[in-house]
Order: C-alpha cells, then sequence, then structure tokens
C-alpha cells in the first residue's frame, strides 16, 4: 500500500517573504502543464515532517485554501546556507494519466558477508536512479539486499533493482550500484604512512643572493641577451599596426 502524504497551503500575496519565514511559513509556488502558477505559502514544520518521508519521489495532496486537494510533487527545495531550513518550495502538479520521470533514491538493506566476516568497505556508486511510470505507482525508495555481496567479486548492477513491472528504470542496466572493496595490505598502509622527505639545502629560492665566495654562473643564452641593443626602427616594428579608419 503507497503512503500517503497530505499538506495545507494557503495562497500568498505580494508581501514580503521575510514577514512569512518569521511566522514560520515557507514561501512556495505550484506550476504544471495544465495548471496556472500559484503563489503560495505552507508550514514550516509541517513541510518538514512530510519531505522527511515522502522526498522528491511521492505524491503528496495538496491543499490550498481548503479547496479539493491537488497531487503534487516537491520538484525543488531551496536551503538557508547557513541554517540549512528551507527558505522556498517548487510544488509540481502530475497529471495523473500520465507517465513522468523523477529520481528514486536508493537504500542499501541487510548486511553484506563481504564487509561484516572479510573486512571490506562498502562502496555505493549511486544513491539515486531516473525512472520512468504514472505518478500513482512511484514509490519513496528502492531497497537492495546487501547480503548477497558475500565476496569481493559480487557486485549489484541496475539491472539487479527490484522494483514493479509498472516502474522503468533508466539509464544503463550494467553500472554497478553497489561493490564491496578488499581491505588494504600491510604494504599498502605502509606506504600511505612514509611521507617523502624534501632536501630544503637543495631547493633554491628564485631571487636568493649567492652565499659569500659562491662563483656565479648565467646561462650564456640570458648574457647574450642582457647585452643586446634594441634599434629604434627594431623598437617601431614591435609596436601593434594601427587599424585604419574606414573611407567615408
Amino acid at each position: 500500500m503507497v503512503q500517503e502524504y497530505h499538506l495545507a497551503a494557503v495562497i500568498r500575496d505580494n508581501g514580503k517573504v521575510s514577514d512569512l519565514r518569521k511566522k514560520g511559513k515557507i514561501p512556495a509556488i505550484v506550476y504544471g502543464d495544465d495548471f496556472k502558477n500559484q503563489n503560495i505559502a505552507v508550514d514550516g514544520l509541517t513541510f518538514e515532517k512530510v519531505f522527511v518521508e515522502a522526498g522528491e519521489s511521492s505524491l503528496i495532496d495538496l491543499a490550498i485554501e481548503k479547496v479539493q486537494p491537488i497531487k503534487v510533487l516537491t520538484h525543488e527545495v531551496q536551503l538557508d546556507p547557513v541554517t540549512m531550513k528551507a527558505i522556498h518550495i517548487d510544488f509540481y502538479k502530475v497529471n495523473m494519466k500520465e507517465k513522468i520521470k523523477t529520481e528514486i533514491p536508493i537504500k542499501g538493506v541487510d548486511q553484506s558477508p563481504a564487509v561484516v566476516d572479510l573486512e571490506g568497505t562498502l562502496v555505493a556508486n549511486r544513491d539515486e536512479v531516473e525512472v520512468e511510470c504514472l505518478p500513482a505507482d512511484l514509490i519513496p525508495e528502492i531497497e537492495v539486499d546487501l547480503s548477497v555481496l558475500k565476496t569481493f567479486d559480487d557486485v549489484i548492477k541496475v539491472a539487479d533493482l527490484k522494483v514493479s513491472e509498472r516502474i522503468e528504470i533508466l539509464g544503463d542496466q550494467e553500472e554497478v550500484v553497489f561493490l564491496v572493496q578488499p581491505p588494504r595490505s600491510e604494504e599498502e598502509l605502509a606506504e600511505l604512512e612514509e611521507k617523502p622527505e624534501e632536501d630544503v639545502d637543495a631547493v633554491k629560492v628564485e631571487g636568493e643572493k649567492p652565499a659569500e665566495g659562491e662563483e656565479v654562473t648565467e646561462d650564456k643564452e640570458v648574457v647574450e641577451r642582457r647585452g643586446e641593443k634594441t634599434t629604434p626602427a627594431e623598437n617601431a616594428e614591435a609596436k601593434p599596426a594601427e587599424v585604419p579608419k574606414s573611407e567615408k
């Protein structure tokens, strides 16, 4: 049974959004192919609770001003860079009769024997996949059984993800989603701990004056260039050519 999520909203006027946020409201917008854009506001705490469970891949029944709820997806949530709280939301009204493309998160469940018994490291190459389906068939996440990863040769590919036949997973089906890397050998760990030592005395600082009594040698070509003199004619040739004025 698909979980249902409900959220109430009010129509937002042209007032300052900062005033809304002070009241614990989040400014938002609703749009869709068959829906006129509507500026709204939702309660911040209520939205956070719904969004934690619904994410961006579950339908939400959005009731605007107590009118008949419409089915929407949370398309984008803008966060405050300091508090990481939602400061603006984009809701997309879906057509329940048309297929849509969206991302569904991937969640690993159970434990991998290659991690528990062989002390390997679990590697997750992807945390979501793109799917296409009818809105009513959307699910919050795709659970993946990690217990099939028994050796370091075992992998879980996109094609191995189990979903309803009504959901089509898009993209490269051979792409690896989960694998387990073997632990590092003692030799590898020793190499990582070794730090290259740099001979400070061998490093010459540009512009450093030679020590007293030290013979200074210069590159022959540099000395020759230093002795060269540029004639006025050569200076003239070095100047960029002027762009001729267009004739009237």
